[in-house]
C-alpha cells in the first residue's frame, strides 16, 4: 500500500510540474478575451490535421479563433504555419483553403512549409519572417502556453489568442501528449534547441 501510494505521488509530480511550470510562466501574455487582446500586425495559427476520424474540432475552432481576430482588426496579417515534409501531406495548405473560405483574402496569408514543431513554428516567425516587433500566436490556450513559453525562452516577443476549448471527452490524446511534449519545450527551453530549419530569410506576401 505504501509503495503504491508512493508510485501515486511521484506519478503526480512527474505530471503537474511541467505543466505548472510552462502555465504560470506565461498567464500574462495569454487571451481569451477579443475585446482585451491588444492589436499586432501578424497572427501566427499553429499546426494540426483538418480530420481526425472525419473532422477535427481543434482544427475547426482555430481556423474560427484566426477569422474572429482578422474581422476584428486584431491582427491583419496571417502566418499559417505547419508541415510539408511530403508532397501528399500540407497542413499550411489546409489550413490557407479554410480561412479563404471563411472570406480571409489570399492576399493576407502567407504560408510557413517549416513548422514542423511549435519550436520550430515560433522561432521560424522571428528568425524567418522577421516578425520582431510581436505577433499573436493562435492555438488552444493549452497549446499556446508552451508556445508561449518557447517563445520567452528564445527572447521572442509574443501573445497568444485561445480558440475554443475541446471537450476532454473529445480531445483526450492531445491532452494526454501533451505532457510529455511539456517535458520536451523545458528541455528545448533550458538546453537551448534550435528549428528544425531556418534557411533564407522570407518576407509576408
Amino acid at each position: 500500500m505504501y509503495k503504491l501510494l508512493l508510485f501515486i505521488i511521484i506519478s503526480g509530480i512527474i505530471l503537474i510540474t511541467p505543466w505548472a511550470i510552462i502555465s504560470l510562466s506565461v498567464q500574462d501574455s495569454l487571451y481569451k478575451n477579443i475585446e482585451e487582446i491588444p492589436n499586432h500586425e501578424v497572427g501566427v495559427v499553429l499546426w494540426t490535421s483538418p480530420w481526425v476520424n472525419g473532422s477535427n474540432l481543434f482544427f475547426k475552432t482555430r481556423i474560427e479563433a484566426t477569422k474572429e481576430l482578422y474581422e476584428r482588426w486584431k491582427i491583419h496579417h496571417i502566418i499559417v504555419s505547419g508541415d510539408n515534409s511530403n508532397d501528399n501531406y500540407n497542413e499550411p495548405e489546409f489550413m490557407k483553403k479554410a480561412l479563404t473560405e471563411k472570406g480571409i483574402p489570399e492576399s493576407a496569408i502567407t504560408m510557413d512549409f517549416a513548422g514542423f514543431r511549435t519550436l520550430d513554428s515560433v522561432v521560424r516567425a522571428k528568425e524567418v519572417f522577421s516578425l520582431t516587433g510581436g505577433f499573436t500566436i493562435i492555438s488552444q490556450p493549452f497549446h499556446i502556453e508552451r508556445a508561449l513559453f518557447l517563445a520567452k525562452a528564445n527572447k521572442i516577443d509574443a501573445i497568444g489568442y485561445g480558440a475554443a476549448n475541446v471537450s476532454l471527452e473529445y480531445g483526450l490524446f492531445a491532452y494526454i501528449r501533451e505532457i510529455p511534449a511539456r517535458w520536451l519545450a523545458l528541455y528545448d527551453a533550458w538546453f537551448g534547441t534550435e528549428a528544425t530549419v531556418l534557411g533564407e530569410k522570407e518576407s509576408l506576401k
